[in-house]
C-alpha cells in the first residue's frame, strides 16, 4: 500500500515523498486539518516510509517494520495521546518521550513520535516539548496532528513544518463509500456532503441517525429567540453533556453557518453540506447580512477551539448563544 493508494492529499504526499528521497526530511511536522480527513493515516504512512525495509521514499506495507507500525507495536514509533481516563497529554508523557527519543533506534532508521491530537497537550507539556523541538535528538522525527493551531504555543508552531489538509472533495468521499463500503449512491452523497469531505466521519456515521440529529439541531438554532435568553441557556446546558457531543455540535455549527454564508453570497445551494435542510438554510440566509453570518461562523470556530482546550463547556456554549442572540 504505497502513498499513491491513500485517498486524496496528493500534493502533501508528494512533498513528503520528495523529502524522503532527497534525505531532507524536516525533524518536526504539524499536520493541520479537519477531523477525519486522513491526517493520522498520513502520519503513520510517513512513519512506515521512513522505516520501510523494501522501499525508499515510500512504503511497501508488508515488511516487518511496516506491519509493526500498522498494528501499533513498532519499538521506534510511538503514538502519544491522552492516557485512559485522562483528558490531556501530560508533562510526564512528554518527559518520557524526550528520554526515548535520545536512545538509538532499535530496528528502524529513526525514533518517531506522533502526537494526536496535539492540542490536548497542556501548557506544561507543550513547554517541555519545546526543548526537544529546539534541540532535536539525532535521528528523531516528531509529527503533531491537530484540527487547529489555536491551542498550541506560537513558539512551538514556529519550529514545525506545517502541512495543511483540506476536506476531501465530496465526490471523492461519496465514490469511496459506494465502491468500498457498498453504500447506496444517494445515501453516500448525503453522508459525504454532511461530513464536509471527512472520510473518517462518513465511514463512522449512519446517514439516517445523522440526518435526524442535524435536523433537530437546526430546528433548535432556528427557534432561538432574542426575547427569550433562557432558550439559549437551556440549549447550552443540553449540549454540554459530554466533550465529544459538544465538539460534534460545534463542528456541525461551523458547517451550518458556512452553508448560510454560501447561500447568502450566491443564492445557490451549490457547495452546501446540509443538503437535507436546504429550506432552513435559505430562510436563515434571508435574515442576516454577510458580515453578521461571518461573525456567527467565527464564534462557532472560537467556541470549538475553547472546548478543545477543556474550558467549561456549558459556559463556552452559553457565551456563544448569548452572542448569537445579540444579548448584552
Amino acid at each position: 500500500m504505497p502513498f499513491s493508494d491513500i485517498v486524496g492529499h496528493q500534493q502533501q504526499l508528494e512533498t513528503l515523498r520528495q523529502s524522503l528521497e532527497k534525505n531532507r526530511l524536516h525533524h518536526a511536522f504539524l499536520f493541520l486539518g479537519p477531523e477525519g480527513v486522513g491526517k493520522r493515516t498520513v502520519a503513520l504512512s510517513l512513519a512506515m516510509a521512513v522505516q520501510c525495509l523494501e522501499k525508499v521514499g515510500d512504503f511497501c506495507g508488508g515488511c516487518p517494520n511496516c506491519t509493526q507500525i500498522r498494528v501499533g507495536h513498532h519499538p521506534d514509533v510511538r503514538l502519544i495521546e491522552p492516557l485512559p481516563g485522562k483528558k490531556e497529554i501530560g508533562i510526564q508523557q512528554v518527559r518520557e518521550l524526550e528520554r526515548e527519543l535520545n536512545f538509538h533506534p532499535f530496528s528502524g532508521r529513526k525514533k518517531i513520535a506522533i502526537l494526536d491530537p496535539a492540542t490536548l497537550m497542556n501548557a506544561s507539556a507543550q513547554n517541555a516539548l519545546l526543548k526537544t523541538l529546539e534541540e532535536p535528538p539525532r535521528d528523531s522525527l516528531l509529527i503533531l496532528v491537530s484540527t487547529g493551531a489555536g491551542g498550541l504555543l506560537p513558539t512551538l508552531l514556529s519550529r514545525c513544518l506545517r502541512l495543511s489538509f483540506a476536506p476531501l472533495p465530496v465526490e471523492l468521499v461519496a465514490g469511496f463509500l459506494v465502491s468500498q463500503r457498498g453504500i447506496d449512491q444517494e445515501e453516500a452523497r448525503i453522508l459525504a456532503a454532511m461530513t464536509m469531505g471527512s472520510l473518517g466521519m462518513a465511514i463512522k456515521l449512519e446517514a439516517e441517525d445523522l440526518v435526524a440529529k442535524r435536523k433537530a439541531w437546526a430546528e433548535k438554532i432556528c427557534s432561538l429567540d432574542p426575547k427569550n435568553y433562557r432558550g439559549g441557556l437551556s440549549l447550552a446546558e443540553e449540549l454540554a453533556g459530554t466533550r465529544e457531543e459538544s465538539l460534534e455540535f460545534l463542528e456541525w455549527l461551523e458547517g451550518w453557518y458556512r452553508d448560510i454564508l454560501i447561500y447568502r453570497a450566491t443564492g445557490s445551494p451549490q457547495g452546501i453540506c446540509n443538503l437535507h435542510i436546504e429550506k432552513s438554510i435559505k430562510d436563515q440566509a434571508k435574515l442576516y447580512d454577510l458580515e453578521r453570518i461571518v461573525f456567527f461562523l467565527s464564534l462557532a470556530v472560537k467556541t470549538r477551539e475553547r472546548v478543545q482546550r477543556n474550558v467549561n463547556r456549558r459556559m463556552a456554549l452559553e457565551n456563544l448563544f448569548t452572542e448569537v442572540l445579540g444579548i448584552d
